[in-house]
């Protein structure tokens, strides 16, 4: 790989002749090289930190990534060469060098490319003559100087045979010498090791190009297959510099060199493309070096906690509605989707040039027959070329425009990569797509089709978005490509979160998570409209990045777009309704106490028919899991169960699917079916389940109920009556603790503290009570350790510790001073501390709604205040979104009246306001 080196580089401050003459010194001084190591050690060290602080500081000034990697190279190539010349010549002080001295030192793997990061590993292979003669003098006094000066060096020593070998067995190490470069030493030897080598991989060309790309593929799916995750690998992601060393790795396999002319020549890239692959390539170095120095370590990861020092040293600032660190990362997202561009391009052109095999369509479906490829070709403008879908000759697009989305739809229904012709083409058309293709009823229709009728609508809408024809069709929609949401809840951009909203609608439709949505896998087949529910779901988000509020952006966009699209104007104003209520179900199901009747009245007045009401409970659902893994869960489903039940039965007069009291005893039935067969007396379940509220029973599912007759069972005729039971998911990466003991009036609050000291972040809560004076409080947990086991027994401890302080055998306050700073990754954000009292929410309890940034214990701190405040907490409802938690009480005061009082309204206002406000107020017990 070229390599720039600056004139005025790093190697003016590594006078090699001098550093030598300075260790030599040191080595007489001390009388001999091991005597001297840790003073020559100290004094490389001295001299590589000056080395790289003047690397980054020049790097702060020109924000060259390539120039620092290239002058770090040199920079270790210098060293290397130093101390293996001065080591040699200690070796062979008073005798002559022979065949077992000699050697070839050579550079490998990353090191071997020429461009180094600061926080990069250091590969070295030293080329030996014979094993037989192999000497470990030099090499290994070399590499505990290396070490003991805090470098991390992987090393080998071999034969040339023994490399060519290996290098056939083993695609990583056939991989590391594709990239070797020669430093010191014997170059013969290492003129040998290459002619050999590249013999060998002409012998093994497909089964190396194979493994490269199915190595990508694993890749992909370890750090997250989606190119767009707001906290990217930017080595080992999607789009990342990985991927461009890929394809560095096949040019020089096929072509013998980087990509450049050769692969022009050879039709694989264009020279646009070429200078394409330049420039992402200098971006990605350029935030890999800034990103190695900002956190003092080979971090890979772009996390919330450096995005933004990372948009200002890289000179980015705010504008419109995005942040400059949101500007920041839209740049570097754009960026990926250029890498896989590129990478989609070299493989379809490999596969087409039988350097590569071909995926199999097979898996997918069956081979296209001969009748099917004639039917194409004969009656549209394409043709099926090597199982991909190609245009029949360069003007397809040019003749008419609208073939651009034709082509989208024969691929879709023929279920066919496309051709890398075809992808070409369609970039240096873009062009064609204007407000006369934009309007023309035809590609509307197509459009329309490919997004609600296609089986696999997710596939088709991300080909194309990664092409940026879905941008050209859909302005709007441009303006959200790339584009993060700088917050710890969305786990991808806004372009892969609205795409994956439509993907698990037609999850749902098709019944992939029947087990998990119960409601909403057969309510699809009673809408009346599939297609306003997937144009809300494609667009629900698309006002993002504005001023104004996105569901009102996203609703005006909508009654713009809808009619070119072909709706009616009674479905646009549903799918503008849609949009503007997106985030409406999901706030009351999890902030609202959904068994006030003033609640299911207020939602009621807002949906207003059964009808709508699916429809938003449809999108509600597919928007939650598209978030991101672990987003749904079971006790989000029961909640929006509930909460739709209740709301569809006022809505059809007391007529709905399923009655309150009919609900009630159905879930009653089925706990007392499960605890009959678990050998109880009907005299016993009675008198467990008649001790709960009518609202227990629309909270949880039934096997959560069944769970809690049994801890019931356990303290009934007990004397300690406390019980616990806890379960773990790793997918969700949350435990959910659920606890039972006698009520009173700081009992939530010593339970969230209990957490709170054990460093358990909670990121959610339900509260319930029974006839009889308990307490029944479910907490979920962010989950912390990968094994179940080792979970559980955290679970545990959090209800040991409960036990005893209630038992007055522990206080929290000692325990909660030594609480566990929050998660660094939150000092990125500030959320503005927010406290709302309202009283007509409910017709019985004050609801107080905090909002501020999450932090390990704030749930116990807020309780806390509110008891102080003389406040008695009837529920609370607890979420958190990312950083931000939102915090929900309903309250009265200590005689069950509203707190109706300015004066007092304004004291809790200002308590509550002053505790979000600390960063880590002083515990209260």
């Amino acid at each position: 790989m070229d390599t720039v080196i600056a004139p005025t580089s790093v190697a003016e401050r590594f006078d090699k002749v001098a550093v030598r003459a300075a260790l030599e010194v040191l080595i007489e001084r001390h009388g001999g090289l091991e005597a001297a190591h840790n003073d020559i050690v100290q004094h490389l060290k001295d001299m590589s930190q000056v080395a790289r602080a003047h690397l980054r500081a020049q790097l702060e000034r020109d924000g060259d990534g390539r120039r620092c990697a290239a002058n770090l190279c040199q920079f270790q190539d210098d060293l290397i060469c130093m101390l293996f010349e001065l080591l040699t010549s200690l070796e062979l002080k008073g005798r002559k060098q022979t065949a077992a001295d000699r050697m070839a030192v050579v550079a490998t793997g990353g090191y071997g490319r020429g461009l180094l990061a600061p926080g990069s590993d250091i590969d070295l292979l030293f080329l030996i003559h014979s094993s037989r003669k192999a000497r470990g003098g030099v090499p290994e006094q070399m590499l505990y100087i290396l070490w003991d000066m805090g470098f991390k060096v992987g090393h080998a020593t071999r034969t040339v045979s023994q490399c060519v070998a290996l290098a056939r067995t083993d695609m990583t190490i056939a991989t590391s010498l594709l990239d070797s470069r020669f430093l010191l030493g014997d170059a013969q030897l290492f003129a040998e090791l290459e002619e050999r080598f590249q013999d060998e991989l002409r012998s093994m060309q497909r089964t190396f190009i194979d493994a490269k790309m199915a190595e990508r593929d694993a890749r992909h799916a370890r750090s997250g297959d989606a190119r767009y995750r707001v906290e990217p690998n930017i080595k080992d992601g999607k789009g990342g510099l990985r991927d461009l060393h890929t394809l560095h790795w096949l040019s020089r396999t096929i072509y013998g060199e980087d990509v450049g002319e050769k692969t022009v020549a050879a039709g694989i890239f264009t020279d646009e493309e070429v200078a394409t692959f330049k420039r992402c390539e200098d971006f990605l170095w350029t935030i890999r070096c800034f990103l190695h120095f900002l956190t003092g370590r080979p971090e890979e990861r772009l996390t919330f906690d450096v995005q933004p020092q990372m948009a200002e040293w890289l000179g980015y600032k705010k504008h419109g509605g995005l942040r400059a660190t949101e500007r920041f990362m839209k740049h570097y997202f754009l960026v990926a989707k250029e890498v896989g561009d590129l990478t989609t391009l070299l493989c379809g052109a490999l596969e087409m040039q039988q350097h590569k095999t071909a995926p199999s369509i097979s898996e997918i479906m069956s081979p296209l027959n001969w009748k099917v490829r004639r039917q194409i070709r004969q009656r549209t403008d394409f043709r099926v070329d090597n199982d991909r879908m190609n245009v029949a000759d360069p003007q397809a697009f040019e003749r008419d425009p609208v073939n651009i989305l034709r082509l989208f739809a024969q691929a879709a229904k023929t279920n066919t990569f496309l051709h890398p012709d075809a992808i070409r083409l369609l970039r240096q058309s873009l062009r064609l797509i204007d407000d006369k293709v934009r309007n023309d009823p035809e590609a509307n229709r197509i459009f329309l089709e490919l997004l609600c009728d296609d089986p696999y609508p997710g596939i088709t809408l991300r080909r194309m978005n990664d092409a940026a024809v879905l941008g050209r069709f859909i302005p709007a929609f441009r303006r959200v490509v790339g584009m993060m949401q700088f917050n710890m809840y969305h786990h991808f951009t806004v372009d892969e979160h609205l795409i994956r909203t439509v993907q698990m609608l037609t999850d749902i439709e098709q019944g992939g998570a029947a087990n998990e949505l119960p409601l909403a896998t057969p309510m699809f087949e009673t809408i009346l409209n599939r297609r306003v529910l997937f144009v809300a779901a494609f667009l629900h988000d698309i006002g993002k990045g504005r001023r104004d509020d996105h569901s009102i952006v996203g609703a005006r966009i909508a009654r713009e777009l809808c009619p070119r699209l072909g709706l009616s104007a009674a479905e646009t104003d549903t799918v503008a309704w849609l949009i503007e209520e997106h985030l409406t179900m999901s706030n009351i199901a999890q902030s609202r106490d959904i068994s006030d009747p003033k609640t299911i009245r207020d939602f009621a007045d807002v949906v207003k028919s059964p009808e709508r009401l699916k429809l938003l409970l449809l999108l509600t659902v597919a928007d939650v899991r598209a978030v991101g893994p672990g987003t749904w869960n079971g006790w989000k489903g029961q909640l929006l169960r509930t909460l739709y039940y209740e709301t569809e039965l006022l809505l059809s007069g007391g007529y709905g699917q399923t009655g309150h009291r009919e609900r009630i005893s159905e879930a009653q039935e089925g706990v007392r079916a499960a605890l009959l067969d678990e050998g109880w007396t009907p005299e016993k379940i009675e008198s467990v389940t008649g001790r709960f509220y009518d609202d227990y029973w629309h909270r949880y599912d039934v096997p959560r109920q069944v769970e809690h007759a049994r801890m019931m069972a356990r303290t009934d005729g007990s004397d300690d009556k406390l019980a616990f039971h806890y379960t773990t998911d790793e997918f969700t990466a949350v435990t959910e603790l659920t606890i039972l003991a006698p009520n009173h009036a700081r009992l939530l609050s010593l339970f969230a503290g209990a957490c709170a000291a054990t460093g358990a972040n909670i990121v959610g809560a339900q509260i319930s009570s029974t006839r009889d004076g308990y307490a029944l409080d479910s907490f979920l947990l962010q989950r912390e350790l990968q094994s179940d086991e080792d979970e559980k027994r955290r679970a545990d401890r959090i209800g040991q510790l409960i036990r005893r302080v209630l038992r007055g055998e522990m206080r929290l306050r000692p325990m909660l001073s030594k609480r566990r700073p929050a998660e660094h990754r939150l000092d990125a954000f500030s959320v503005e501390p927010e406290v709302m009292i309202n009283n007509a929410l409910s017709d019985d309890f004050t609801v107080i709604e905090v909002a501020g940034l999450d932090r390990p214990g704030l749930l116990y701190d807020l309780t806390n205040a509110l008891s102080d405040l003389n406040l008695d907490i009837s529920s609370a409802h607890i979420t958190t979104f990312g950083e931000k938690a939102v915090d929900v009480f309903y309250v009265t005061d200590l005689v069950g009246k509203k707190v109706t009082a300015p004066t007092r309204q304004q004291s809790i206002t200002e308590r509550l306001t002053e505790l979000l406000a600390q960063d880590d107020p002083p515990p209260v017990t």
